[in-house]
């Protein structure tokens, strides 16, 4: 057991006046070094050997004045002699030390003067004998100390992954496989652990290995099986002839050496990849990456891409902050002048539960016990000063793993986490041991946290942690896309919401929002918050899932709206998500947590309602629609090809097509889609409406093109497509306008302020990856353009990873239009046609004229609408043009000037409440009377 800091203190005033006379002789460095060794506690020989040898480049042997292999090197000179050159001496031995022998620290010392070098955080130390207590906890890694930030960077972290991984090819290429080599790591995992964080002696698991196995490996297996046992067993229980060597281990207990596992052959490569795996400082690896860490050693793919299954601290403290953690120290600070409320304050942390019902490897609740255990130590801090006289305050230690509970659908993760929360509470032992300058552990292990290897979606939560006991509910459920479930998942995600229309189409997740809904009925203080998909708070799915959600009780307490998940992996795709708090009691003061990009830091907004759409606005939900809501033209899809690319030519093919028959110009058509309506590109189709058949069979490779189209078409599985297989030379589907036509594209991307929108004649096709709306005029586009139509977009839109997808019948014809005086009309359709008229100065093409001809014009001009509305790019005209439309738009709705986009949104879920109130009364008393 580590010493108290006190007493190494004592300790190392008494060696300072020991060691303080003018001793200079070089015999005596002996005794200095192991006097300064006693005053941690730490016996020296057991730890560094004297004059250890070592081959230096000159090929030239040397002798290393004291060597602790992999931590420490000291080089001693006599008093008063030059310490750089003794530096410069101690690192010439590092090139003939083995990689996994090379140290952490180099220490110089003339018996007056010490000077350490911190190799990792590139720190070096000048003190003199006098002042070694007050720098005594620089040798924190001697005394069992040492305490760490973490990075998931730390290089430390990759070396783990891969020399853990070589030993797991190794053992795996040799058959020891599956379940067996899975728990066999984690337990190695953990006694490496142990020994460089004081739960074992320092060293003890790798000089065990070093002296007692052989060098060949072959008794590697044995020996590890043996020492397994003696780690599951009381000390009491021991036999009496148990090896000395083996019998210093402590009894760890927690069933994690319960288990009889197979012996592992092994050969001289195993037990030298475990050996450089001891030589790691596993005091390193955060708890938090440990789950991490061990799946990227499962996968050989994954080790230097550890980020790809790492959910970083700071995005699980995005959602435990204001689950939890803010109101907990907010209580703290109330009651902490307070003795006897200080005292049930702590009471209260050691009875709080918490539950991740898709805990993974622990990562969510490794954090959450963590913050727990800081807020406890904090407490304490403030009952040591307010009870002076109070000796023992590790018995008021209350907060530990048994509160912490999980399912997880994989065994080896379910038990990783277990072990992560094990080694946390002792990480965060150590801390209180540091704050109180004594010693404390608890081992062997008589708490485990609960963690049950199963389906959440098929469990019971309520045999996990029955709701009454809860206390918060957590965790970043698996994502999954309706494309990317498999047929078990759609089976299940079915079945938990039988009787709900289009549920087949909710992304995975939506499954444990409505478990935790039917979960928190037993519990209604129960408080929850998810990491999600953006996804289910975005177009048709808001409509599946949160009516249901909202009949049931659901409020929204707080949100943070759509930021790009934290991946450091390279060639990882990114992912955006949300976190919604929620709950079936409502909460006085809401909070919205909003992004300005989607990297950037949060802002917080109080709120008054949080909707489905993680806005300030009533719940009122925005549901497919075939024709709008107010009196305006009505928006179609643009006309889709289905040819597998044989009705669409490009420059060249058009080229090519013209030169052999004369005759097709006719039936060559621009074509535009919303990539080419955005970036200025240049496509064309085979538009053969109204063709004569003799004319086509004069054309032999139209004719070719179009039976390709004719065989995509009757090899397809739908049906709907199968039939047009008979019409092969007509487009799937046809709603080209004969007029004029507004062009809203399908897919833009968010950087942008305004979705770029235009005007385009008959002649040109527009794709089916635009909207059209056939006789728009200018105050549609002027409306269509504006900001307040884009805050309406952007709140209720699906979402193309984070670009816009907008939709007919989701944004458009639910839009609350204004109802403007004729005068106000004049106005927008005036400042619209001022928008008009600045992109004409930079892109002057017929495409933004509402009286153009429609042809397809010079496509050389140096601006496209992708230029003009970048905003990095957009010209001032522009900009100002824009900025007359909104004011003209904004006064349409009876508001002279709104502050924020919040602030537009809550104002059109209010217009758009009134609009479908009547149609939302009915739809929801037919859903109570049918409810699943």
């Amino acid at each position: 057991m580590p010493l108290s800091w006190n007493e190494i203190r004592d300790r190392a005033l008494a060696f300072s006046r020991e060691w303080a006379t003018e001793c200079s002789e070089d015999a005596e460095a002996k005794s200095f070094w192991d006097s300064f060794f006693n005053v941690f506690g730490i016996t020296r020989r057991r730890v560094a050997s004297f004059e250890a040898p070592v081959k230096k480049d000159d090929d030239h042997g040397g002798f290393i004045d004291l060597l602790w292999k992999g931590v420490l090197l000291i080089e001693h000179k006599s008093r008063g002699k030059d310490l750089d050159r003794a530096a410069r001496q101690a690192f010439d031995y590092f090139p003939g030390l083995k990689e996994r022998d090379l140290p952490r620290y180099v220490l110089v010392s003339d018996f007056a003067r010490f000077r350490l070098y911190d190799l990792d955080n590139k720190e070096q130390h000048d003190f003199s004998l006098a002042d070694l207590s007050k720098n005594i906890k620089l040798f924190g890694f001697i005394a069992g100390y040492q305490t760490r930030s973490f990075g998931q960077q730390d290089p430390v972290n990759i070396q783990a992954a891969e020399k853990l991984g070589k030993l797991h090819d190794l053992l795996k290429s040799s058959g020891y496989d599956g379940h067996p080599l899975e728990v066999l790591l984690v337990r190695i995992l953990f006694c490496m652990f142990a020994e460089d964080t004081a739960l074992f002696e320092r060293c003890q698991f790798q000089d065990y290995l070093e002296q007692r196995t052989a060098e060949d490996g072959s008794d590697l297996g044995m020996h590890l099986a043996k020492l397994f046992q003696v780690l599951d067993t009381a000390p009491e229980r021991r036999s009496a002839a148990l090896d000395e060597q083996m019998a210093a281990f402590p009894y760890v207990n927690g069933q994690l050496f319960s288990e009889a596992l197979p012996i592992s052959d092994c050969t001289r490569q195993m037990r030298e990849a475990l050996l450089d795996c001891c030589a790691l400082d596993w005091s390193r690896i955060s708890p938090a990456i440990f789950g991490s860490l061990f799946q990227s050693i499962m996968d050989t793919t994954a080790r230097r891409n550890l980020g790809a299954h790492y959910t970083s601290e700071t995005n699980i403290l995005k959602l435990i902050h204001p689950l939890f953690l803010d109101e907990l120290w907010a209580e703290f600070n109330k009651v902490k002048r307070n003795r006897n409320q200080l005292f049930e304050f702590l009471k209260k942390l050691a009875h709080l539960t918490f539950f991740d019902p898709a805990c993974g490897c622990g990562n969510f609740l490794v954090i959450a016990y963590r913050e727990l255990r800081l807020l406890e130590l904090e407490v304490l801090r403030h009952v040591r000063q307010s009870d002076q006289l109070m000796l023992d305050v590790f018995q008021l230690i209350g907060v530990n793993v048994d509160q912490f509970h999980g399912i997880e659908i994989e065994e080896w993760p379910a038990r990783i986490a277990e072990v992560a929360l094990w080694l946390t509470d002792h990480q965060m032992n150590l801390k209180v041991s540091e704050e109180f300058g004594q010693y404390y552990a608890r081992l062997p292990l008589k708490k485990a946290p609960h963690i049950v290897h199963g389906n959440a979606l098929r469990i019971d939560w309520n045999e996990v942690v029955p709701a009454y006991r809860l206390s918060y509910l957590l965790g970043n459920p698996p994502f999954l896309g309706k494309h990317y479930q498999t047929k078990e998942q759609k089976a299940e995600l079915t079945e938990i919401f039988s009787g709900i229309k289009s549920a087949s189409d909710l992304d995975y997740v939506a499954c444990w929002y409505r478990k935790a809904t039917e979960y928190m009925a037993e519990n209604p203080a129960l408080r929850a918050a998810f990491v999600s998909t953006n996804s289910i708070t975005q177009g048709e799915q808001v409509g599946i899932l949160w009516p249901n959600l909202f009949l049931r009780g659901i409020r929204i307490h707080f949100a943070h709206r759509t930021f790009q998940w934290n991946n450091e992996a390279r060639g990882k795709a990114a992912v955006h998500c949300v976190i919604i708090g929620f709950g079936l009691t409502d909460v006085p003061e809401k909070i919205i947590f909003d992004y300005d990009t989607l990297k950037s830091e949060p802002h917080s907004v109080k709120a008054s309602n949080i909707n489905p759409y993680l806005v300030d606005a009533p719940d009122v939900v925005v549901v497919k629609r075939s024709a709008p809501l107010c009196q305006v033209p009505a928006m179609k899809y643009g006309n889709k090809p289905t040819d597998d690319g044989n009705l669409i030519l490009s420059r060249a093919e058009r080229a090519e097509l013209l030169a052999k028959y004369p005759a097709v110009a006719g039936y060559i058509k621009p074509y535009m889609g919303s990539e080419d309506f955005i970036n200025g590109l240049e496509r064309y189709c085979l538009w053969l409406l109204g063709v004569a058949p003799d004319s086509l069979r004069e054309m032999p490779d139209v004719l070719a093109r179009i039976e390709k189209v004719r065989a995509f078409r009757g090899a397809s599985s739908a049906e709907p497509t199968r039939k047009t297989a008979d019409t092969p030379s007509l487009f799937f589907y046809v709603s080209q306008p004969k007029t004029h036509y507004l062009v809203v594209p399908e897919v833009s991307s968010e950087r942008r302020r305004f979705i770029p929108i235009g005007f385009m004649g008959p002649e040109t096709i527009c794709s089916n990856t635009n909207y059209l709306v056939p006789d728009a005029t200018p105050y549609h586009f002027g409306i269509l353009s504006s900001t307040m139509h884009m805050a309406w977009t952007r709140a209720v839109c699906g979402r193309l990873k984070s670009d816009y997808r907008y939709s007919g019948s989701f944004v458009y014809n639910n839009f609350p239009w204004p109802e403007p005086t004729e005068k106000q009309q004049s106005a927008i359709e005036a400042a619209a046609q001022g928008v008009l008229d600045a992109r004409a100065k930079f892109m002057p093409t017929p495409f933004d004229s509402a009286q153009g001809t429609g042809q397809v014009g010079e496509r050389s001009r140096t601006a496209t609408l992708a230029d003009l509305y970048d905003p990095l790019t957009m010209p001032p005209e522009l900009v100002k043009a824009h900025q007359a439309l909104d004011r003209a738009v904004d006064a349409a709705y009876c508001k002279t000037a709104f502050k924020t986009e919040a602030e537009r949104v809550a104002f059109l879920f209010e217009r758009y409440q009134e609009l479908v109130a009547p149609l939302v009364v009915g739809e929801i008393q037919k859903s109570k009377t049918r409810k699943p």
